[in-house]
């Protein structure tokens, strides 16, 4: 399973319901890796989205505890362990992971692979991505060359279990 997000140099992912920045060659690259498959994430993370509807071109995966939250165009599930089990008809490498912070916390146990799109630049942030350079169980494998939005530097990374 794969997770992507994109953080600023604290491993900060957003602030107020809302992404830190919107950087046009990162949405396409997340679209790209996205569309066809099957994107994770938790309930504000879809309300986040315009329209608060589910991304087009994707099976998408809710996780609320709300027992009585529906959406149309997407499953919802109550747990992890519920996303676990219906995830298991798809395949490991279709699955992504896109947010939010209590989300990605929960999935990444599951995951092998993350694509992080690192902001050289500190944003005001209230949600985290777990800071992978610190855990002993991720490695960086993929760092492309530095692309600058405006005056913000971002490289593309890729990281894998060990």
């Amino acid at each position: 399973m794969n997770l992507i997000a994109a953080v600023d140099r604290n491993w900060a992912i957003g602030c107020k319901n809302e992404l830190l920045n919107s950087i046009p060659e990162d949405m396409k690259f997340f679209r790209k890796k996205t569309t066809g498959n099957i994107v994770v994430m938790g309930r504000r993370t879809l309300e986040s989205f315009p329209n608060a509807r589910p991304l087009p071109k994707r099976t998408n995966i809710v996780i609320t505890h709300n027992p009585d939250y529906e959406v149309r165009g997407a499953e919802v599930v109550h747990s992890v362990e519920e996303a676990m089990a219906l995830l298991k008809q798809y395949e490991s490498d279709s699955i992504f992971v896109i947010g939010g912070e209590s989300i990605y916390r929960q999935m990444l146990p599951y995951c092998d692979t993350a694509y992080i799109t690192k902001m050289d630049y500190a944003y005001a942030a209230d949600a985290w991505f777990p800071n992978l350079d610190e855990d002993p169980d991720w490695e960086m494998v993929n760092e492309g060359e530095e692309r600058t939005y405006f005056d913000i530097p971002y490289t593309f990374t890729v990281y894998k279990r060990k």
